[in-house]
């Protein structure tokens, strides 16, 4: 019995010996088959079209540009922009000239008209600040509406050597008009503006003459600016005469409804303005408006408009009229208007 019992022990214990060894090689089994469920599934995801698409997740909208006319250089000017209603467009006529000629007011002058939105500040775009884009310049410009025509005034454009190509690079279709006056007049009045800024500077005389009463000197730019033929020439390379207005400064003092009568025309404009909206204005010797825009009381313009004139000695006065006299000569052939300054 107890050998009996000692052979079924052992062969209890050779089944348990045999039961071990296949229970440990049985199982890591449902691990793997695990493993390789996983695997099957990754690969059919793989296939195109088999896997629903992943969650996009949201790109955040761009942040809104900087408007050109907000971004701003250090000098840069800062120009009011009109609001409200209708575009910006590209001015379609600029007065680009010249300087103590009479070009605010007959800027002025036209604001009376409804069809006219002009920009009252100079922009100086193209002698100063071309570099900020045409985007930039036109968001300087007051809204217009159909039928209406954009405007503005940098009198140095005349005097500015890449002006011409610049504006033509904009428009070859741009409208200038140049309000001229007696280069002597014009010189003086330049004077009279820089001693009111400042005061300590030499005589008249002393700056339009080399040494004394030597030859004039046409480098100082109370003299350059009434060169007005070889300006007109750099701009004839550009636009044709046709696209061009003389406006007499002295007539516009003396008939500003007439003048401003032909820049209408010019513009293509009805006649709006006419003699009934001036007066002339004894004390500042200038004409001012009845009723300006907007407005129930006349109006004339600023102080600086008007000013004395320093006494200039007549032999200066003289000697500047024998330099101009070829140079007017020259202007008036090439405009075909004698403007009466000899």
């Amino acid at each position: 019995m107890a050998g009996s019992s000692g052979l079924g022990g052992g062969a209890r214990c050779g089944q348990g010996a045999g039961a071990g060894p296949g229970a440990v090689l049985r199982a890591p089994r449902a691990p793997l088959l695990l493993a390789a469920l996983v695997l099957g599934a990754y690969c059919l995801c793989a296939l195109p079209g088999r896997c629903p698409p992943a969650a996009r997740v949201p790109v955040p909208a761009p942040a809104p540009a900087v408007p050109p006319r907000v971004a701003r250089s250090p000098g840069v000017p800062v120009l009011p922009v009109a609001s409200g209603s209708g575009r910006r467009r590209f001015p379609q006529a600029l007065i680009v000239g010249v300087k103590k000629g009479g070009t605010r007011a007959l800027l002025e002058f036209l604001r009376l008209h409804p069809d006219v939105r002009a920009l009252g500040s100079e922009p100086h775009f193209f002698d100063r600040w071309y570099e900020r884009g045409l985007a930039w310049y036109r968001s300087l410009m007051p809204r217009t509406l159909e039928g209406q025509i954009t405007i503005e005034k940098t009198p140095s454009y005349f005097v500015t050597l890449e002006a011409p190509r610049r504006i033509h690079s904009m428009s070859p279709d741009t409208k200038l008009i140049v309000v001229v006056r007696n280069p002597v007049t014009r010189a003086i009045s330049d004077y009279a503006q820089m001693l009111s800024k400042t005061p300590g500077l030499p005589s008249f005389q002393a700056l339009a003459f080399r040494h004394g009463l030597g030859p004039v000197d046409t480098a100082w730019s109370a003299v350059r600016i009434g060169l007005y033929a070889q300006h007109l020439d750099n701009w004839l390379r550009y636009f044709p005469l046709s696209r061009f207005l003389f406006v007499s400064g002295e007539r516009l003092v003396s008939d500003p409804a007439g003048e401003v009568g032909r820049v209408q025309d010019f513009l293509g404009l009805k006649r709006v303005v006419t003699d009934k909206h001036f007066y002339f204005n004894a004390t500042k010797g200038f004409p001012c408006l009845k009723k300006a825009q907007g407005s129930s009381r006349p109006r004339c313009l600023g102080k600086s408009k008007g000013r004395p004139h320093p006494r200039v000695p007549e032999a200066v006065v003289q000697r500047l009229r024998d330099f101009y006299q070829p140079f007017n000569g020259k202007f008036y052939q090439m405009t075909g208007q004698d403007f009466g300054w000899d």
